[in-house]
C-alpha cells in the first residue's frame, strides 16, 4: 500500500488509531532518521492494523469513521503519524503528543540531509527547503521552487541536478509498505491488545491500566481526555500521577476492589460519576494529608497508592469525616508509606486493604490492624532513621515532622513552611555538619549523608552557614533565637557539637527524631495509641543495607536537569529516587538515581537508570533488576543523541 493512500485512508476515515495505543512518543531525530531512510529508499518495516467494522470501532481522536471496515493501527504508528505531520503539515486526528517533533524538518539539496529548521544556519541559503511545503504543494511546487533556484545566480543550471532530488524527495509518498491485516469474528479487544502485546514484545507491554482504560474509552471515548485533564490539575500543584493510578482510583470507588476487571460491568454514566466522585475524594486526601501533615508535593508523597483505599473509605462515609476518623485515616497513610505496604505487589495489598473497610465490623480500626500485623509494629525506634539519601523512606518523614511540629528556622528564628514568600525563603535541606568537612576527615558516603544529618532551613540560611561546623554557628543560633535548634530535634549536648562526635551526634538525633515521630503520630489518634506499643518484631535497618540514593542538593539539581533535557527532546521525564524492593518481602534493597522503567520511549526501549556517583553494589542491583546503567550524564545523554535517536538507518518500528 503506498504511502500516500495510506495517509488519504487516515484523511478519510478509513484508518485509524485503536483507543488502547499509547500517545505518540518519538522525537525529531527519529522523525530525521525516518525521512532520512526513505529519502534513500531504505526498509522501515511494515504496518500491522486491526480490520474491524466502524460501528463498533473505539478509535482516537473525534473524526468521524468511513462506513464498512476499517483499519486500526496496532504495528506503525510513530512512523504514520510522523509521516502523516510531515507530509500534510499538521499532526493527525488521533494525534496524542509533541507536535514539534516533526514540525519544521528541512532538506539541503546539495549535502542531501535532513535536519530540523535552525534560523541562524538555514536562513540565508536557499538550498534548505521545507519538506512539508513540498510534499504539501506536491508537483506545482516542485516546479515554483526550480524555477525560483534557477533565477539565483550561484545556482543557475544546478537547479536541473536539485529538480531530480526534490522529484526522489516527492517519491517518498509512492512507496509502498506491506500491511498485514488481522481480522475476523473471534478478534476481541482482548485477543487484538494480545497480538498487541506479542508483535511489541522488545517493548512496554501494556498494562492492565492499559486494557482497563480500552475497555472504559469503547463506551466512553472521551474518558481518556477527562482523567488526562485532571492529572493536568493536580500536575500544576506539583503532584505527577497517572492514568493507571487514577483509574484504580475510580475503581475503587464504583467497585470497591482493586482488580481492574470489575469495570467491565460499569455503563458508561456509571464510570464517569465515579470519576467525578474519585477526583473530589482524591482532592480532599491531598488538602489533608498536605495540611495536616505537611506533605505537600510529590516528592514527599509517599505511599501514594494508600490514596485509593483513602477514596473507597470517603466514598463509604459519604466524602465527610469528623476529626477522630480524619487523623487516624492520615495516621494509616502515614504508616503505610514509612513501612513500604505498596511497593511490592500493589493490587493484592490494595486488595487486602479494601477488604478491611467494607462489612459490618470494617473500618480505620481493621484497616491499621492489618498493617501492624503485616509489619509486624508501628512504633518508630531510632534504627528507623539509619537510611541515608534524600530517597530513603523516611526522609518524608522528617519532612512532615518539619511541618507538622512547626521547626524553626536556624537564620530568622520563624517556623518553616514550604511556600515562604522569596526566592531566598524557599525551603532547603541542609546538612548540619557539612558534608566537605566530613568528607575531609574521610567519613563515607551514606554516613556524611545520613538522615539524621538533615534539617530543612531556608535557602538564605543554607547559603550563610556554607561550610561551618556546628561547633561555630550552633552558639550563635541558639543565642539569636533561643529554642531554634531544639525545634530541629538537635541534641543540645554540646559535646556533640563537635565534629570528632559526629556518630554520636547522629545517635542522639534518631533517638529524638524518633521520639518526636512516635510523639506527632500519637497526636492523630486522640489518646487511643494501642497501635503505637512496642513493636512485635524488629526490623530496622543498618546503614550499608540499602544501597545507593540521591546523597546531595547538587547531585538532585542534576538529575533534575536530565529529565529537563530529557523532556525537551519530547522524551518522558525519569522517576527520580526509584526505590527497589524485594517483591516477596517488600524490603527496600537499594534506591535508583533516576530511572526510565519502561524505557525513554515507551513501548520502543528498554529499562535504564542514570546512577551517579554510586557503588558497585548499586549498578549490580540496578543491572539484576533489568537496567540499562549509566553513570555519568554525558554518557546517558550520548546513548540517547546517538543511539537512541541518531540512527540513520531504520529498523521496523
Amino acid at each position: 500500500m503506498k504511502i500516500s493512500l495510506i495517509l488519504d485512508h487516515i484523511d478519510n476515515g478509513l484508518m485509524a488509531l485503536p483507543e488502547f495505543q499509547r500517545g505518540y512518543v518519538w522525537g525529531r531525530e527519529q522523525v530525521r532518521s525516518l525521512f532520512s531512510s526513505l529519502y534513500k529508499r531504505h526498509p522501515i518495516g511494515g504496518l500491522l492494523v486491526w480490520a474491524t467494522e466502524a460501528k463498533t470501532a473505539k478509535h482516537r481522536g473525534d473524526q468521524e469513521l468511513a462506513a464498512g471496515v476499517v483499519k486500526l493501527l496496532l504495528d506503525g504508528q510513530q512512523r504514520m503519524t510522523s509521516l502523516y505531520g510531515v507530509a500534510r503539515g499538521k499532526p493527525p486526528v488521533f494525534f496524542d503528543g509533541n507536535a514539534q517533533a516533526f514540525t519544521g524538518l528541512m532538506f539541503h539539496l546539495e549535502d542531501e540531509v535532513f535536519e530540523f529548521y535552525q534560523p541562524v544556519k538555514m536562513k540565508d541559503d536557499p538550498l534548505w527547503i521545507d519538506v512539508s511545503k513540498l510534499l504539501v504543494g506536491g508537483q506545482s511546487g516542485h516546479e515554483k521552487l526550480i524555477e525560483t533556484l534557477a533565477e539565483i545566480p550561484e545556482i543557475g543550471i544546478k537547479a536541473v541536478k536539485y529538480s531530480g532530488r526534490i522529484s526522489r524527495l516527492l517519491g517518498i509518498l509512492d512507496i509502498n509498505l506491506h500491511a498485514e491485516e488481522v481480522s475476523g469474528e473471534g478478534m476481541t479487544l482482548e485477543v487484538v491488545v494480545d497480538i498487541f502485546n506479542k508483535v511489541n514484545s522488545g517493548g512496554t507491554k501494556l498494562s492492565k491500566g492499559d486494557l482497563a482504560l480500552a475497555k472504559v474509552c469503547a463506551d466512553w471515548p472521551e474518558a481518556r481526555n477527562e482523567m488526562k485533564q485532571r492529572l493536568a490539575s493536580w500536575a500544576a500543584h506539583d503532584y505527577d500521577f497517572n492514568l493507571d493510578w487514577l483509574l484504580r482510583s475510580v475503581n475503587t470507588v464504583s467497585t470497591g476492589e482493586a482488580k481492574f476487571s470489575f469495570l467491565d460491568d460499569l455503563e458508561p454514566d456509571q464510570i464517569q460519576l465515579a470519576l467525578r466522585k474519585a477526583t473530589k475524594h482524591i482532592d480532599t486526601c491531598l488538602n489533608l494529608i498536605a495540611g495536616r501533615l505537611g506533605l505537600d508535593h510529590a516528592r514527599v508523597l509517599f505511599g501514594r497508592f494508600a490514596v485509593p483505599v483513602m477514596v473507597r473509605y470517603l466514598e463509604i462515609k459519604g466524602g465527610a469525616l469528623d476529626e477522630v476518623d480524619r487523623d487516624k485515616m492520615l495516621f494509616w497513610f502515614a504508616q503505610a508509606g514509612m513501612w513500604g505496604r505498596y511497593s511490592g505487589s500493589t493490587e493484592t495489598f490494595i486488595d487486602k486493604d479494601l477488604e478491611c473497610l467494607e462489612g459490618p465490623d470494617g473500618g480505620l480500626d481493621k484497616l491499621i490492624d492489618e498493617l501492624r500485623l503485616w509489619h509486624g509494629g508501628l512504633r518508630i525506634e531510632p534504627g528507623h532513621f539509619r537510611g541515608w539519601s534524600l530517597g530513603a523512606r523516611f526522609y518524608p518523614v522528617l519532612y512532615m515532622l518539619t511541618r507538622m511540629g512547626e521547626a524553626r528556622d536556624f537564620g530568622t528564628g520563624i517556623p518553616l513552611k514550604k511556600n515562604m514568600l522569596g526566592k531566598m525563603s524557599a525551603l532547603e535541606v541542609h546538612h548540619i555538619f557539612p558534608r566537605a568537612q566530613l568528607y575531609k576527615r574521610n567519613y563515607d558516603r551514606p554516613t556524611v549523608n545520613a538522615i539524621a544529618n538533615f534539617c530543612l532551613l531556608t535557602k538564605d540560611t543554607n547559603l550563610s552557614i556554607s561550610d561551618c561546623l556546628p561547633e561555630v554557628y550552633f552558639g550563635e543560633v541558639e543565642s539569636k533565637h533561643p529554642g531554634a535548634l531544639s525545634s530541629q530535634w538537635v541534641p543540645m549536648d554540646e559535646t556533640l557539637w563537635k565534629v570528632e562526635n559526629y556518630r554520636d551526634f547522629l545517635e542522639a538525633r534518631r533517638e529524638l527524631l524518633a521520639a518526636e515521630a512516635n510523639a506527632r503520630l500519637a497526636t492523630l489518634l486522640h489518646g487511643d495509641t494501642r497501635w503505637l506499643a512496642e513493636n512485635t518484631r524488629h526490623e530496622v535497618a543498618s546503614t550499608g543495607q540499602i544501597v545507593g540514593g540521591v546523597a546531595s542538593e547538587a547531585e538532585e539539581q542534576a538529575l533534575e536537569e536530565i529529565n529537563a533535557w530529557v523532556k525537551d527532546l519530547g522524551l518522558k521525564a525519569g522517576e527520580m529516587s526509584f526505590e527497589l524492593s524485594n517483591p516477596s518481602t517488600n524490603e527496600v534493597l537499594g534506591m535508583l538515581d533516576v530511572v526510565w522503567p519502561n524505557g525513554l520511549q515507551e513501548g520502543l526501549t528498554g529499562p535504564v537508570a542514570l546512577l551517579l556517583d554510586e557503588g558497585e553494589a548499586t549498578l549490580s542491583l540496578a543491572s539484576a533488576a533489568g537496567y540499562r546503567c549509566f553513570t555519568s550524564v554525558k554518557d546517558l545523554k550520548a546513548h540517547i543523541q546517538i543511539e537512541l535517536l541518531g540512527n540513520d538507518e531504520m529498523s521496523a518500528a
